[in-house]
């Protein structure tokens, strides 16, 4: 499910890219470039890598659970902390991509970084001397050697770096190929996506039930092998395709903005604003068609500011352009930087949502594998299946909230049908807290059955265990869909990008996050050779229900933080607020309040703070 939302959140940031007609492409002639001719290469390279990614993912628990002997908690860290990596990555690809490879390059190269990563994992399959024996009496069994453990890392280290190029890139190389300053470039662009995402439902519906299956009752070589030639066969897809690609040149990116304003700040800290003139250069062509709205001066962080302050003539050159960007920004370079600070007291209450659906990826899980998973006397369920009740409690869920709820709503009232942004993230609390009380009570009802009868699998059925996954998803439905599209809209159009960037962030932080609680958790509560509620092979001498009241209790305090502090970022336009005219004179103007004087001069050069 990571990926489901990772990926949502890049086709919510490319709506900045419909204001930019696409360039030449340096691989086709403009008259050949793009369009469906690409369109049906990308689909097609796009279905078999989500189709090869997802098998990976979904089962990746399970794997390690069975084939490395490795003990619970050591599966969370390296589930979590691989899945923060990959998040990382993407946030680095990102800005490799758009500074310096573009999108294909950036595509292609890690692609090829996944298929060698997902090949390894299939080695570590099929060569059994690259794990340790097979487990025959848990809980006591042989643990990896450190060079087996080396191979392991190898190939997941390398599947992270392949995200880091395929998902900041996916869906806006797509988007490129066609020439939104049209109408008809806009339909084709919008069933595109529609596309996209049909093509990405098909292919993650086939890794969670064929796949995952042949992976856990067939064999775990074919299963892996079967995602292996489908990243291959995406590649060589994507190949095919080159000739007919529009491939935009890198633009440079926003991040480096970013550490501009910082170290220009900080340079020149002990600066004071009163009397001083800002820098605001007019903007070239290029990025006055990226920002449709008006860039506006605002009070808040003051001490940024200081990053546009000309503090000496002699900063600008003869063109009336900064000499050093890192001590002298423009006004719109700060103003982007107070956008993503005001952001963050929402982003932050997001981040213990995401931890609690983390736990369902690998606590969760392993709650299956010790459950009784048969379906009449032939058939039992493999663990990964689970994750297909999250997505569909998440699916039927906008279902019926875009289909039902608000048509009859909006007949019914005249005021708009939609839910307040705070409104979602508020159910999306309260339901996370839900989740780890249902999985706290239901877990300590497996664990007695499975003492009383003295088994390792609990005779409790994991119908059980369906209620949490489904909260999990419904948790995402209102919680994590709504922070995308908080940071998404809240942001200007030429920084949705960083809006997916941030994203991508809460996701990694919640994934470290996940591993130090998980940590923390298991040192304290084994002190003095006492048995920890989150360790060992055997989650029936574990106590996974009282950490699942650990972290229902972050989530009470988290609701607690937002409906007192962040849910006022809600609904507070600020990153469009209009700047007061008695801190915001242009040089030359009069200082009278009028219209013109609300907003900044985006053609002038400089303009004077109080």
């Amino acid at each position: 499910m990571e990926n489901l939302r990772t990926d949502c959140s890049h086709a919510l940031e490319l709506e900045h890219e419909r204001t930019r007609p696409p360039p030449s492409s340096s691989s086709a002639s403009p008259r050949q470039a793009g369009g469906w001719r690409s369109i049906k290469y990308i689909i097609g390279n796009e279905s078999f890598e989500k189709l090869a990614s997802m098998s990976l993912i979904s089962n990746l628990t399970v794997y390690l659970l069975s084939k490395y002997n490795l003990s619970g908690v050591y599966v969370v860290n390296v589930v979590q902390i691989w899945n923060g990596t990959s998040n990382i990555f993407s946030i680095v690809g990102a800005f490799i991509s758009d500074t310096y490879l573009g999108r294909f390059r950036t595509l292609l190269f890690g692609s090829i970084s996944s298929l060698l990563g997902i090949m390894t994992i299939t080695l570590t399959a099929g060569i059994h001397q690259l794990r340790p024996h097979p487990c025959e009496d848990r809980p006591h069994c042989e643990s990896p050697h450190a060079w087996q453990l080396g191979v392991l890392f190898l190939g997941l280290g390398l599947l992270s770096i392949g995200a880091g190029g395929i998902r900041p890139c996916n869906i806006a190389f797509g988007a490129d190929q066609f020439d939104t300053k049209t109408e008809k470039g806009k339909a084709q662009l919008e069933s595109f996506f529609n596309w996209w995402y049909f093509s990405f439902t098909i292919a993650l519906v086939i890794a969670l039930t064929t796949v995952v299956y042949i992976q856990t009752n067939v064999s775990w070589t074919l299963g892996f092998a079967i995602p292996t030639c489908c990243l291959a066969f995406s590649i060589a897809i994507f190949l095919l395709g080159h000739h007919t690609y529009i491939c935009k040149k890198p633009q440079g990116s926003i991040f480096s903005d970013m550490a501009k304003v910082i170290v220009a700040a900080f340079r020149k800290r002990n600066v004071q604003a009163s009397g001083r003139t800002f820098y605001n250069p007019a903007s070239t062509s290029e990025e006055a068609e990226l920002e449709n709205e008006e860039i506006v001066w605002t009070e808040r962080f003051k001490f940024l500011d200081k990053a546009a302050i000309i503090a000496n003539p002699r900063e600008l050159n003869e063109q009336g352009m900064a000499r050093n960007v890192w001590r002298l920004c423009s006004l719109q370079q700060v103003e982007h930087f107070k956008c993503l600070l005001g952001i963050l007291p929402v982003w932050l209450a997001g981040i213990c949502c995401f931890i609690v659906m983390d736990q369902q990826n690998t606590f969760g899980v392993l709650q299956v594998v010790q459950s009784n998973r048969s379906i009449g006397p032939h058939f039992k369920i493999p663990p990964g299946w689970m994750n297909l009740i999250s997505m569909i409690a998440l699916s039927s869920w906008i279902f019926i909230y875009e289909c039902v709820y608000i048509p009859l709503v909006g007949k019914l009232s005249i005021k708009t049908p939609r839910l307040a942004t705070k409104q979602r993230i508020r159910i999306g609390i309260l339901l996370s807290i839900l989740c780890m009380l249902v999985a706290a009570i239901v877990e300590k009802k497996r664990r007695e059955s499975a003492l009383k009868y003295d088994l390792f699998i609990s005779p409790v059925s994991f119908a059980w265990l369906l209620p949490q996954f489904a909260l999990s998803g419904l948790n995402e439905a209102f919680a994590a869909v709504s922070i995308m599209e908080f940071l998404t809209l809240k942001m200007p159009e030429s920084m949705r990008t960083v809006a997916g960037a941030v994203f991508f962030l809460s996701l990694s932080v919640a994934n470290y996050m996940g591993s130090l609680i998980v940590n923390i958790v298991h040192k304290i509560t084994s002190v003095n050779g006492k048995t920890s509620w989150v360790g060992g092979h055997d989650l029936n001498q574990s106590r996974l229900d009282c950490y699942y009241y650990v972290i229902a209790a972050m989530g009470g305090l988290n609701f607690i933080y937002f409906n007192f502090f962040a849910c006022r970022y809600c609904d507070n336009d600020n990153f469009k607020t209009e700047a007061q005219p008695q801190h915001s004179n242009v040089v030359g103007e009069s200082t009278e309040p009028n219209d013109e004087e609300k907003v900044l001069d985006i053609t002038g050069t400089t303009q004077t703070a109080t």
